[in-house]
């Protein structure tokens, strides 16, 4: 069994970069990444799901879906978990 690439592999299940299939995976892979990265940042800080919705006047399930698929969290929102529930700082960054 030949083993590929992960590229070599979203290439041929996903198409080439610029397509649309791939750019939805690309950016669908970037907030799930985001979501993984809050939950870290939450559970470093020993929050639990509640307690850090209740600092940022959201539900618990709000929380929960943002940390499994951060895809659909506005700016503002993301600024308000990391900032005023976890201490800390977004820094935004675009690449043409």
């Amino acid at each position: 069994m030949e083993v590929k690439p992960w590229d070599s592999i979203k290439d041929e299940v996903y198409g080439l970069k610029g397509t649309d299939r791939r750019d939805a995976l690309e950016r669908d892979f970037e907030g799930f990444k985001v979501g993984l990265l809050l939950r870290k940042a939450r559970e470093e800080r020993k929050l639990t799901q509640s307690q850090l919705a209740a600092i940022v006047q959201k539900k618990r399930e709000y929380i929960s879906k943002v940390e499994n698929d951060g895809a659909n969290l506005t700016l503002k929102t993301l600024c308000e978990i990391v900032e005023k529930g976890l201490g800390g700082k977004v820094h935004v960054q675009i690449t043409l």
